[in-house]
């Protein structure tokens, strides 16, 4: 996701996003965390999914 489609999500300005990172770090340590365990996330449940196709393909070869 690019610094744009973060600001877009979060309905502000790339600009805004850009003087949070100089003006308030904190606070865009926060936001970048957030977005990266939603990608996490997503990627955990990708992960899940192809173990439970695994699974189910193994079984029916029984």
């Amino acid at each position: 996701m690019t610094q744009r489609d973060m600001a877009g999500y979060l309905d502000i300005t790339p600009v805004t996003l850009r003087n949070w990172r100089r003006d308030k770090p904190h606070l865009y340590e926060i936001v970048m965390k957030g977005f990266a365990f939603e990608e996490a996330v997503k990627k955990a449940q990708q992960n899940a999914d192809e173990l439970k196709a695994l699974e189910e393909e193994f079984k029916s070869k029984k």
